[in-house]
């Protein structure tokens, strides 16, 4: 009878055992971990694409002042020169030449008729608007001369750069012949670069001077800060775009580099959460889960704006005092129970 009662205690708790592992069966939880949710704003920004070129500012044309012949080249396109570099050597022309032997015998005849007048003028033999007007000769005669030395026709003419500069296209060879006016080099300073770009009307509409920017070249890895100077106010007919330039950190790119800008144009406004927080159902509508006393919670949510590994979403059901689910929010469903990973393992993983 004694070991009827004990075969029957032990029948039972094996019993129990297996009923009480059965219900926790029947009731899976999902190990996840979580973060707060917490109002905040990410940067809103618009994505563009162009070119580095040089600003109007650090821009030069050097002209030829006079009529000269190219007697030697100094530089090439694409070579960067110090200030006061040699960049070609000039002879004056024939024409030139002849034009500055008249002046100078121009002045020699002005200066004879200044001091013949002037001496007429202390015997009373000439009158005081004659030495006048020849006094005026003289003083233009020196005028027309001291242009044409300044302009080159004295000699040969050493052009140099006016600044520290990348020469962008030299449009003369050697032995040319060229008229005062003609465009002899085109140099660039590489402190002064610019990033034009171009942006639908829409986007463009949000772009302002000043706005921050960041920009990075084509290829490259590292974004270098900027800042937008000038946005168009009409659209280029060639590309549909609204033409925007971005000045650059001296030294970072060279002309003709193609980059990609990013533009700050505002903040936006809302709950900031971790990119892996959001998940799509099969309709394509977007949701998180959150943690209602370890019981799971999906709740619809739109996503306002994006930068980089962050979301800012917008919810009605939204709960700022339950916690957003991260890993393992893709295996809830509502009402699921959940096991939340300890911090201190979370971090020795």
């Amino acid at each position: 009878m004694k070991n009827r009662w004990i075969l029957g205690a032990v029948a039972l708790t094996v019993w129990s055992s297996y009923a009480a592992a059965a219900s926790d069966a029947g009731t899976p939880s999902v190990l996840v971990t979580q973060t707060a949710l917490r109002q905040g704003s990410l940067p809103r920004t618009i994505e563009a694409y162009g070119v580095v070129q040089a600003s109007a500012a650090g821009s030069r044309t050097v002209m030829a002042e006079t009529s000269a012949t190219v007697q030697a080249l100094y530089v090439r396109d694409g070579q960067e020169v110090n200030a006061g570099a040699p960049l070609m050597q000039l002879v004056p022309s024939p024409q030139t030449t002849a034009a500055y032997v008249q002046a100078q015998s121009a002045l020699r005849v002005a200066q004879q008729l200044a001091t013949r007048t002037q001496q007429m003028f202390s015997q009373h033999l000439a009158t005081a608007q004659q030495l006048a007007d020849a006094q005026k000769a003289e003083s233009d005669a020196q005028s027309n001369l001291a242009a044409l030395k300044a302009q080159g026709a004295g000699g040969v003419q050493v052009v140099r750069a006016p600044f520290r500069a990348i020469v962008l296209h030299v449009s003369a060879s050697q032995g040319t012949i060229v008229s005062a006016g003609t465009p002899l080099l085109d140099l660039a300073s590489p402190e002064k670069a610019i990033l034009k770009v171009g942006a639908v009307p829409a986007q463009a509409m949000l772009v302002g001077n000043g706005n921050a920017a960041s920009v990075r070249a084509v290829g490259g890895d590292q974004g270098w800060p900027a800042t937008v100077v000038q946005r168009g106010s009409m659209v280029d007919p060639a590309t549909g775009l609204v033409p925007i330039e971005i000045a650059l950190p001296p030294g970072r790119f060279l002309p003709g580099e193609a980059a990609d800008a990013t533009i700050t144009v505002g903040q936006t406004q809302g709950y900031v959460v971790p990119h892996a927080a959001i998940l799509v159902d099969d309709h394509g509508s977007t949701y998180v889960v959150q943690d209602d006393g370890l019981k799971a919670r999906k709740v619809a949510v739109s996503i306002a704006g994006s930068h980089q590994d962050q979301d800012v979403i917008r919810g009605t059901e939204l709960n700022p005092a339950q916690p957003l689910v991260l890993s393992g929010n893709y295996q809830l469903d509502d009402g699921m129970s959940m096991r939340v990973e300890p911090q201190d393992k979370k971090g020795a993983q």
